[in-house]
């Protein structure tokens, strides 16, 4: 029987962490915390908060991967603390919502980036269509042939983001500079601090850091899973809060708290200073390249949770057979992107994006109580470990349940379809079990 390849590196994990976290929302998302939050102190403040419960949760899930360096990653950790029922309801959530739904969403921003700077003539959906079918040829081709790909991608936009970070540094004249830092100086009190207010603007930060989990989808793939998914995750992580936070300070210093608030798409507006209008081509060419990115990090990654399902019985055999040559489940890319295409084409991915929040994160809570589970259960790695457990996990479980709470409150009615999406996956779970039992 042909099993996957172990082909990849810390270094190919590292690129594959970040270029699941960094997409278009570093460029867009400050706005929205500024308009929540109105002080240099708290905007700051939201996204180093966001980074710590980011970090924590990059330490939780890099002992997991030392417990469990299984196929699937994060499926594989929930069917192994709890039930394969709820394993099979998270791989049931990330084909019909979190994955294809964010992969349509990226996949038509990315087309609509770049039929603007190249007034190409064809529709948004069409390039989408094809960009999707492209990164899905790919990465049947082999592993490395994807993660090739996405190591590029991920290069070209850590590019993107250095030149945003010089130009707004060293271009955009003193006179503008020292009025932004003497607004910050002014405002580096946490005077007037409000709580919902601040809980309003880690929504769209947690956001921003999510996806570093898809990682661990590629356990069975890394030559040294134990090592590599743990150095990945600990060292992608750190970089992406470092680059998050020195994004947002040169935000502020460019166009004050104000200006921050009041522009929709403040990397532009900081670029478009700096540089003109040239810089503003340059800028959005970057934010093209990073959803790009994006969309090449999931269509490696979340395949493998699929394939897993398949593995165990729980979905259809196809899936989980693996090409002789390429050494891929070709059939679990393909249905990754066929589905994200057919959102694609039927429009309905912006109402699918306001299901994901409260289903994503609850499974984010539940992987994080597995670690409880297998330190009670006596399992051991011989790997990394949790600093600080069980305190940092519990902050981090924590956290992860008030975004369900928070997203509940704010968006009753699109939770509750997200929920009834998972819900829907019990019958199809039971069918799978019997068939399998059969």
């Amino acid at each position: 029987m042909t099993t996957l390849a172990r082909r990849l590196g810390a270094f190919d994990a590292t690129m594959i962490v970040m270029g699941g976290i960094i997409g278009s929302g570093i460029f867009i998302n400050p706005h929205v915390v500024a308009r929540q939050v109105h002080t240099p102190a708290l905007i700051l403040g939201a996204w180093i908060a966001g980074g710590v419960i980011a970090i924590l949760g990059a330490f939780v899930y890099a002992e997991l991967a030392a417990l469990r360096p299984a196929t699937g990653g994060q499926y594989a950790y929930l069917r192994d603390a709890y039930h394969p029922s709820l394993a099979f309801l998270y791989g049931w959530a990330l084909l019909l919502v979190v994955q294809s739904g964010g992969m349509a969403a990226v996949a038509v921003t990315f087309a609509r980036y770049t039929i603007e700077m190249t007034h190409a003539p064809v529709p948004d959906w069409a390039l989408a269509t094809m960009t999707l079918f492209a990164l899905t040829a790919i990465n049947c081709l082999g592993v490395r042939s994807g993660s090739n790909v996405q190591t590029a991608l991920m290069l070209l936009k850590l590019v993107a983001i250095a030149m945003l970070l010089g130009a707004g540094t060293l271009f955009i004249g003193s006179s503008q500079l020292g009025r932004t830092q003497s607004a910050i100086a002014g405002h580096t009190t946490l005077r007037g601090f409000d709580l919902l207010a601040f809980a309003a603007a880690m929504t769209p930060v947690m956001f921003a850091y999510g996806g570093w989990q898809t990682a661990s989808f590629m356990s069975a793939e890394l030559k040294r899973p134990r090592r590599d998914l743990a150095v990945g995750l600990l060292t992608g992580v750190a970089g992406v809060i470092a680059i998050y936070v020195a994004v947002n300070i040169v935000c502020l210093r460019a166009l004050g708290t104000t200006g921050l608030a009041a522009t929709t798409t403040p990397a532009s507006a900081v670029m478009r200073m700096a540089l003109g209008e040239r810089g503003a081509f340059l800028i959005a060419l970057g934010i093209a390249i990073s959803t790009l990115g994006f969309l090449s990090q999931g269509m490696l990654t979340a395949p493998r949770v699929y394939y897993a399902m398949a593995d165990d019985g729980l979905f259809f055999r196809t899936v989980g057979r693996v090409h002789p040559v390429t050494r891929v489940p070709v059939a679990a890319i393909a249905l990754q992107g066929a589905v994200a295409i057919v959102i694609a084409l039927s429009g309905t991915y912006e109402q699918i994006l306001g299901y994901v929040v409260s289903t994503d994160f609850i499974f984010f809570g539940l992987t994080g109580l597995a670690l409880f589970v297998f330190r009670r259960r006596g399992a051991l790695g011989g790997g990394f470990r949790t600093p600080g457990h069980p305190v940092t996990t519990a902050v981090f479980v924590a956290a992860c349940w008030l975004v369900v709470i928070g997203t509940v409150i704010r968006s009753p009615m699109n939770s509750a379809i997200g929920f009834a999406i998972l819900a829907a996956g019990l019958p199809a779970y039971v069918f799978w079990k019997r068939r399998s039992n059969a």
